[in-house]
């Protein structure tokens, strides 16, 4: 299993980060921070705790942008998209601050912590699944994907090594089939949209049939989405379409798990989307404790 071995981080737009550490922080203390009281602001360290062996480690910038606007840093032990473990318990950053910063960001950071690494975790491993197989295609995500939460977890996908899909509903024209009922047919569907995305847009479409496929490929889709197909189905038509229209993207989605993932791979499908790359996805277990003055101090 290798994962990208380039910093992602600098696909991250700064103030995008910095927008989305101050909006979990105003989130989890909108007003007093009660409990600081007892803390104080003198310095402290943190550590932070891996107890899911074989975890990838993702969302580190975002980890480290709460705890910045805070006034506090953190030093990493591992790089993202690192495999933790195969220890119980795994030291991965340490974080240095006042202490009552160090707790105001530790649930916000641990929330995001968590949820990346467990999306980057599950995307590796499908992604391994694709390698060992041979396949030539894309594992990739969806839209299914937690409000106010999209850049992380796009961004988990980039650092688990599968591809991101569409990011929004500016990024790619999807005709699902509610926009071909809604028009009439898939031909209007796609003329309409061709209308307005021009030459740099991609457009797909939903297919339920070879039949489908085929009016949508005339019509000028690029990207043909074979839906909800059984996998023997799915690979049949996929490779009808494949032989009419050799540059039409097929991609099979709707159903997929990661136990039958592997049924889907055939020289044919060029894309398998999973929802479960998000929802539903298991997270990563990590804790933040801090030092004991004594361990701190060294006495």
């Amino acid at each position: 299993m290798s994962l990208p071995s380039r910093d992602l981080s600098q696909t991250l737009p700064p103030h995008a980060l910095n927008r989305l550490a101050k909006e979990w922080l105003m989130e989890d203390t909108p007003n007093f921070d009660l409990a600081g009281l007892c803390v104080g602001s003198q310095e402290v360290k943190a550590h932070l705790l891996c107890k899911s062996p074989g975890t990838v480690l993702a969302g580190c910038p975002f980890f480290s942008a709460v705890f910045t606007e805070l006034g506090c840093t953190v030093e990493w032990t591992y790089a993202e998209g690192q495999i933790l473990g195969p220890d119980p318990v795994t030291l991965t950053a340490v974080v240095t601050g006042p202490a009552r910063c160090v707790l105001l960001g530790e649930r916000p950071a641990l929330n995001c912590m968590a949820r990346a690494s467990g999306i980057a975790t599950r995307c590796a491993q499908l992604q391994g699944l694709a390698q060992t197989a041979g396949w030539h295609g894309q594992v990739a995500g969806t839209r299914k994907t937690t409000p106010g939460f999209r850049l992380v977890e796009k961004y988990s996908m980039l650092v688990g090594g599968v591809s991101t899909h569409r990011h929004d509903l500016s990024s790619m024209v999807m005709l699902k089939d509610n926009h071909v009922w809604a028009v009439g047919s898939i031909t209007q569907a796609v003329a309409d949209a061709r209308s307005v995305c021009g030459f740099s847009t991609k457009i797909e479409v939903e297919c339920r049939s070879q039949e489908e496929g085929r009016e949508a490929a005339v019509a000028g889709a690029e990207i043909i989405m074979l839906d909800n197909f059984k996998p023997e189905d799915l690979l049949a038509t996929a490779r009808a379409l494949k032989q009419d229209f050799p540059g039409v993207i097929i991609e099979a989605s709707g159903g997929v798990t990661p136990e039958t993932l592997p049924q889907y791979f055939s020289p044919h499908v060029d894309v398998v989307s999973l929802g479960c790359l998000t929802q539903g996805c298991p997270i990563s277990d990590f804790s933040l404790k801090v030092q004991r003055p004594e361990t701190q101090t060294g006495r």
